[in-house]
């Protein structure tokens, strides 16, 4: 049950194209049970912050000075919509944010900015040519759980979904 005068704090989850979808059910079930928001981040790389909001929005511009593209500052809808489709029956309050710059350090700003209960990230699945995307992914899981002070998750991709029944589920 939530208390208005001290609402639950949020959980963040980092969410990418492509990315297992177990990462956000995880994150949402970890949101539900402490009845907080989700607030589902994705961060632009080539892109860096230049101003904060309160809400943990940012403006920013990229990184290469001739390349500009104001659209980049809003969310995608590909990804929108396939998170939309994930936590449409989850009866969470959740949203998006862009943010820009180095994955770990925007992340772990927003967790501050937003006083979240957690951080929640997600491995790639294996592929190919997957070994220095991984390298990249244990680097920003490491990067997070050595500088933040609050907890960080990560969620295997390779890992089944688990078995647990979900608030939101049947059975």
């Amino acid at each position: 049950m939530s208390n208005i005068s001290n609402p639950a704090r949020p959980v963040i989850v980092g969410v990418a194209p492509g990315q297992p979808p177990q990462v956000v059910e995880q994150a949402a079930h970890f949101a539900s049970r402490f009845d907080a928001e989700l607030v589902c981040v994705f961060v632009d790389q080539a892109r860096v912050p230049i101003t904060e909001g309160a809400d943990g929005s940012v403006v920013s511009e990229p990184i290469d000075p001739d390349y500009s593209d104001p659209s980049e500052d809003v969310f995608d809808s590909a990804l929108a919509a396939s998170l939309e489709q994930l936590l449409k029956e989850t009866g969470l309050q959740w949203r998006t944010l862009v943010l820009a710059g180095e994955v770990s350090v925007a992340l772990g700003r927003v967790a501050e900015r937003l006083d979240a209960a957690m951080i929640v990230v997600g491995t790639h699945r294996r592929s190919a040519g997957g070994g220095l995307q991984e390298f990249f992914n244990r680097s920003v899981a490491t990067h997070l759980a050595h500088r933040q002070t609050r907890p960080v998750v990560v969620i295997p991709a390779h890992a089944p979904v688990p078995e647990f029944s979900h608030p939101w589920r049947e059975g």
